[in-house]
């Protein structure tokens, strides 16, 4: 022990740090550690830049999170604080890196806070049904058959004044909007509601999305529309976009013409992004099958549409020797790759997941226009600013986490991979026989493939709670077949359209999506293709994320440090209590969990949405029918009565047997007024709580009953209209702890949301 700590006295008097004795032992270490943390961060210096994007990501996040909506002078005070304390501090390199990031998070809160004031928009109240609408159409959406929903720029909306009129709403047409282009006025009476609420806590918030489109109200139109013979000037939004929306449509229906039924309808998606016309048991075949961000324009059809510029253009410049050896044909081809990208991103609808795939594109060709490497993580850091800066909302979308964490991936993949054959020389490199780059090839199609859908699966596993057991034998079919048949096809459609002579590109690319479907098909038959999985705790999935951030920005052996925040979301995932009693938004719908484990369900009519969302939530393969069969319910025509840990649950549809049920159960769901003198149940939850607060989930815990609802997980912001009533903890005598929202407030009508809203899908990478 004695010539361990004098040979550790003797290396630290050698490297002019020896230990001052007259400080306790205690600082000494602090000072040490200090010491060995800023030589760790030194090591890292060219790559602390990529944690800038990271630390604005959480400040958006956090915003996000609060429970109420902080002022635009409250976020500016906090800049300027956030800002001082940096430059103060800039001289001591510990404290102004922790000084930094807490700058770049609160940049990224006031940027939420900025944005969401900018895109602020009056949004419907209440209900309006047989309300006239008038409005001219932004943009026209194929849902099967002859159903359009129709986004429209409203210039009168019944009775309402302008304060109170939404600026768009979305609409479904059941007949009559297939003629419809962007730019008809029009108008029409129809039943309107505001956006969907969540089905459960932290579910997808439908209105959320909403706001950030300026989207104020949907529902239905009751006739098909009417031509407005008065409809005022032009919207300044449609006078730049409708003659591209106008020109979409046209490249639609030549596309349906030359090519008909599904293969057509996905042949269009991926040219006009527009992937109404797709059946739902391609989607679903295609979504089980782990292919699903084929059929939606992201990264992986940008990148291609690009590559297949770059490399056409510069292969036609090569062939001219006097052109290819004076001028920078790389850099000539790289430009008009960011040309073609840009006409690709116009054509394919300006989506938000192609525009976050086209500024990615564009940063990586303007890296090679000024001669720095095309595929390197500065490039996708710089790529996730630009899109932060200008919408911050962007990193609630599932499309920006699962395409930035598989791109995350692949660059810090093939940075190791980049890194280990220069230590390892040019050994092993001298033969370039056509068999060696096959297997080369498809060495890289297995990696990719493996990395890609590694990095993408706790997100899937996160938002959609369902595992793809198949997703990399699928991706490492239908991959390839998309990206050297299927896209290049597109491309030479694209081409071909203006000359007339898109039926044989089409003709091909049809050939193409047969396979793919064929894959897809086929990997989901397989028996155990999904495996659906339970929710897991907000706390497990940031664990995952941060460990998985942490292993791929970071260079050398500490970078493994990742690996133990990674194993330890892992173990907390299981971790998430299940809910034993959940009431629906209305009240109507009621779910409990029996001894054997499972939800049973009553009051599934006409909500067949929410309970699908539950029983995904709960990790529950079954569909909503087998939930819905009342098992484990007592029913008559007054009420149903059901049992969940030992205790009584009563449903109570009719004022007769409220008495009854009040003295009997230990909680009580009434669907009627319930009296004030309903003190016998530990819980009561009423039709005026769940209409105030909206879904309730309710578990049951050794000494209290906690209660969960929608509108305290959401807090009082913008988009919670009408705004949240205020939370309350009320103490029983007796231990069990009761949250109950108080104030009533109308909302929504499900069958409504039902109608209009939808959930995320896991886009490309």
């Amino acid at each position: 022990m004695a010539s361990r700590d004098l040979d550790g006295l003797e290396d630290d008097v050698a490297d002019g740090d020896a230990p001052d004795r007259s400080r306790p032992p205690g600082r000494a270490l602090a000072s040490r550690a200090a010491g060995a943390f800023a030589a760790a961060v030194e090591a890292e210096r060219d790559r602390r830049f990529l944690w800038l994007p990271v630390a604005m990501l959480v400040g958006i996040v956090g915003y996000f999170a609060l429970p109420a909506e902080p002022s635009l002078a409250m976020a500016g005070l906090l800049l300027t604080g956030a800002a001082t304390l940096f430059m103060a501090t800039r001289g001591v390199v510990a404290v102004s890196l922790v000084s930094g990031v807490l700058l770049a998070a609160v940049l990224g809160a006031a940027l939420a806070k900025v944005r969401s004031e900018a895109v602020s928009a009056p949004r419907l109240a209440g209900v309006l049904r047989g309300a006239d609408v008038r409005g001219f159409v932004l943009l026209v959406e194929p849902r099967g058959g002859s159903v359009r929903r129709v986004t429209l720029i409203v210039t009168s909306l019944g009775t309402l004044s302008r304060a109170e009129r939404p600026d768009r709403v979305r609409v479904r047409f059941a007949k009559g909007g297939e003629s419809l282009k962007p730019g008809d006025a029009i108008h029409f009476r129809a039943t309107l509601s505001p956006p969907g609420i969540p089905v459960l806590p932290g579910d997808y918030d439908f209105a959320r999305a909403a706001w950030f489109k300026r989207i104020g109200a949907v529902g239905f139109a009751h006739a098909p529309p009417s031509v407005d013979a008065a409809p005022g000037p032009l919207p300044a939004a449609l006078v730049l976009w409708g003659p591209v929306e106008r020109l979409r449509q046209a490249i639609g229906a030549r596309i349906a013409a030359a090519l008909a039924g599904e293969r057509g309808a996905i042949a269009t998606a991926l040219i006009t992004g527009e992937r109404g016309g797709i059946s739902a048991a391609t989607n679903t075949a295609y979504r089980d099958a782990g292919i699903f961000h084929i059929l939606s324009i992201s990264g992986l059809h940008m990148a291609i549409m690009a590559g297949a510029v770059l490399v056409s253009v510069r292969f036609v410049l090569a062939l001219v020797p006097a052109v290819a050896l004076r001028f920078p044909i790389k850099k000539w081809a790289a430009a008009a790759a960011a040309i073609g990208a840009l006409c690709y991103l116009l054509i394919s609808g300006g989506e938000f997941a192609t525009v976050r795939s086209y500024v990615t594109i564009s940063v990586m060709l303007f890296a090679m226009l000024v001669d720095r490497p095309a595929l390197a993580m500065r490039n996708v850091a710089i790529s996730a600013l630009g899109i932060m800066l200008v919408w911050p909302e962007s990193v609630l979308d599932v499309g920006f986490q699962t395409s930035f964490a598989a791109v995350v991936a692949l660059v810090a993949t093939y940075e190791a991979v980049r890194e280990r054959r220069a230590e390892g020389g040019e050994r092993g490199h001298a033969l370039f026989s056509a068999l060696r780059w096959t297997g080369l090839l498809l060495g890289g199609i297995v990696l990719t493939t493996i990395v890609a859908s590694l990095a993408v699966a706790p997100f899937a596993a996160f938002h959609f709670h369902k595992s793809q057991q198949y997703a990399v034998l699928a991706n490492l079919v239908a991959v390839p077949i998309c990206n050297f048949l299927v896209m290049p096809a597109a491309l030479a459609t694209l081409l071909a359209l203006p000359l007339g002579l898109e039926a044989g590109p089409l003709w091909l690319m049809g050939v193409g999506i047969d396979a793919m479907g064929w894959c897809a098909r086929q990997v989901a038959a397989l028996p155990g293709a999904v495996a659906p999985l339970p929710a897991i705790p907000a706390s497990a999935f940031a664990a995952i994320v941060a460990g998985g951030l942490w292993l791929t920005l970071w260079r050398g052996r500490r970078r493994l440090a990742g690996l133990v925040a990674v194993a330890a979301g892992l173990a907390l995932a299981p971790t998430l209590p299940h809910p034993d009693l959940i009431v629906g938004r209305e009240g109507r719908l009621v779910a409990v969990r029996l001894d054997n484990g499972k939800l049973s369900a009553i009051g599934a009519r006409g909500a067949r949405f929410e309970l699908s969302r539950w029983l995904e939530h709960d990790g529950d393969g079954r569909e909503a029918e087998s939930a819905a069969q009342a098992d484990g319910f007592r029913c008559d025509e007054t009420g149903c009565t059901a049992r969940s840990r030992g205790m009584l649950i009563a449903v109570t549809r009719h004022a007769s047997a409220l008495a009854t049920d009040c003295a009997r159960a230990a909680i009580v769901v009434s669907q009627v007024t319930a009296a004030a003198g309903c003190t016998g149940p530990r819980l009561v939850i009423e039709r005026r709580a769940v209409a105030a607060a909206g879904s309730h989930v309710v578990r049951v815990g050794p000494r209290r009953i906690e209660v969960a609802t929608v509108a305290a997980a959401r807090g009082v912001r913008p988009w919670t209209t009408p705004p949240a009533s205020r939370l309350r903890q009320l103490p029983r005598r007796d231990g069990w702890r009761l949250d109950r929202f108080t104030s009533p407030v109308e909302l929504t009508v499900p069958r409504l949301q039902q109608e209009t809203e939808t959930r995320p899908e896991v886009e490309g990478w």
